[in-house]
């Protein structure tokens, strides 16, 4: 997709989110980043409009877990006259722990984010992009999606969610010439497990590097690809998850993660 408007990218001021500002810096995009913390944004925004001339970068400190976040921020672009024709749903967070003993707030948090943030921002920002017959959507998903994962159980879920929804909206968004793209990555060197915290998925041996999966998304995006998996060991899991019964996906990981568990505590 040739760059034509804007670029917003949610989470962007480290990981994955960072590192799309930077691939879509390099190919021309003018960028709206967007995260919580002012300073890493106002920082990436300098680096990226001092390596790359013609382009420009707004940087937009906006908590998009708060109820009326995601509308506020598309009332922002609108107001400044900026066409978004890029959507990137990538700002999410986990929490690795037992259900029950997972602060209840905390979890609601996670929800609000990581699905009731990425709609509400999909829909305010689809339907110009449908208006306009062009544009185009990546949302980030995790391989966590395709299974039960006790001891992180609504991260998983949440994830299962843009898995599905995504595709749903594939569908709608082609008819109008706008492409949606659900990536799905696996353990990658990002702050993510700093806030989730240790699992048996935090293993750096098993990790791609942020640029990596970036890339992939970009390449499965630039193909018109409703559904990506980023790396090969990830495409692996996903396709032996599919021959083996839930029940015993849920009772092996269930007890990697209890053991996981245990030896963090």
């Amino acid at each position: 997709m040739q760059p034509q408007g804007y670029a917003l990218v949610t989470g962007a001021s480290s990981g994955i989110g960072e590192e799309f500002a930077r691939q879509l810096a390099a190919r021309g995009w003018s960028l709206i980043l967007v995260a919580r913390s002012q300073d890493r944004l106002e920082a990436l925004r300098s680096d990226l409009m001092f390596a790359h001339m013609g382009i420009d970068v707004l940087a937009v400190a906006l908590d998009l877990s708060v109820p009326g976040a995601p509308a506020e921020l598309f009332q922002r672009t609108q107001a400044a006259n900026l066409e978004v024709n890029l959507l990137i749903n990538n700002a999410g967070f986990g929490a690795f722990g037992e259900f029950a003993s997972i602060d209840r707030q905390r979890q609601r948090q996670m929800i609000d984010l990581n699905i009731a943030a990425l709609v509400e921002s999909a829909h305010l920002y689809l339907q110009p992009m449908m208006t306009r017959k062009r544009g185009g959507m990546i949302n980030i998903a995790s391989v966590a999606g395709f299974m039960p994962l006790p001891y992180c159980a609504v991260y998983a879920a949440t994830k299962a969610f843009v898995v599905s929804f995504s595709w749903g909206l594939y569908e709608e968004a082609r008819q109008h010439g706008v492409q949606v793209t659900v990536v799905n990555p696996g353990s990658t060197e990002t702050n993510f497990f700093k806030v989730a915290g240790k699992s048996p998925f935090s293993s750096r041996s098993r990790m791609q590097t942020s640029a990596q999966v970036v890339a992939e998304s970009l390449r499965a995006f630039d193909r018109h690809r409703p559904f990506a998996i980023t790396g090969v060991s990830n495409r692996s899991l996903v396709r032996a998850l599919a021959l083996v019964p839930r029940k015993w996906i849920t009772l092996v990981v269930g007890k990697t993660m209890r053991r996981a568990k245990m030896s963090t505590s």
